[in-house]
């Protein structure tokens, strides 16, 4: 079985982020970029399926920038067998993310696609969803645990009440959660050998889809600063300040 797997580049998660003085964005300029941390899990979980025998090829695919392609070079040197890159240079919204994918799917049949729950930059948590929605797949979001067999996927999702299991029929869409695995870090040889390799290169005119966004960013701004705390001499004094100052009794 063929398992897609797609990995986006973002701000490292170590990394403080910084508005421009305009609004208009978040400041790139000399910024460390990694993958996507739950993309890393989405890589991890499709070479652990490899190892257990039940996947037989992996294809990582990103789309966006030229620089996209070091991002698919760790995907690579973690294990996975190909990478497809989709350029483009302007701004990708999940939508247009998830009809490239819809159409890079109908090339490549594979049999599951993983994906990271959401991305850490813009924490939209909907390519995976809307990927299914154009596919008309069965989709398990939000996974915690994963078993194949019997051409199902038998999931753990992880919601609001507690967990839920499901059982879907592949081909699917699934899209995975932090306490699924744990990525492993790429091996010197391998991450030299990942340099090597081929990626296919390919644009949303070739793949039919107009990139074009839908959405337009109004204004980007930092989170208000927490104000400091206060310590208070009596449970009367705390209800007091809790009714009169924040309001929440």
């Amino acid at each position: 079985m063929k398992v897609l797997v797609a990995v986006k580049r973002v701000i490292d998660y170590n990394v403080k982020v910084r508005v421009k003085a305009d609004g208009s964005g978040v400041d790139l300029a000399n910024v460390k970029m990694s993958m996507n941390p739950f993309d890393e899990i989405a890589v991890e979980q499709a070479i652990r399926l490899k190892e257990a025998g039940v996947a037989t090829e992996i294809v990582a695919v990103s789309l966006g920038i030229e620089q996209c392609q070091e991002t698919l070079r760790t995907a690579l040197a973690m294990g996975a067998d190909r990478a497809i890159h989709v350029h483009h240079d302007g701004e990708l919204e999940p939508l247009v993310v998830a009809k490239l994918l819809k159409a890079i799917i109908a090339t490549e049949q594979p049999g599951l696609v993983i994906v990271g729950k959401q991305a850490i930059d813009d924490d939209c948590n909907q390519t995976g969803q809307m990927l299914a929605g154009l596919l008309g797949w069965p989709q398990g979001t939000f996974v915690s645990r994963l078993k194949l067999e019997n051409g199902k996927a038998l999931a753990t999702r992880e919601v609001d009440g507690g967990l839920e299991n499901v059982e879907l029929t592949l081909p699917a869409i699934l899209t995975v959660d932090l306490r699924l695995n744990e990525p492993r870090y790429a091996s010197l040889p391998n991450i030299m050998k990942a340099r090597k390799k081929p990626i296919e290169k390919r644009t949303p005119a070739e793949l039919g889809v107009d990139p074009t966004p839908r959405l337009k960013t109004l204004k980007v701004s930092e989170p208000p600063k927490r104000l400091a705390g206060v310590k208070v001499d009596s449970v009367a004094a705390l209800v007091t300040k809790l009714k009169q100052e924040a309001g929440v009794i």
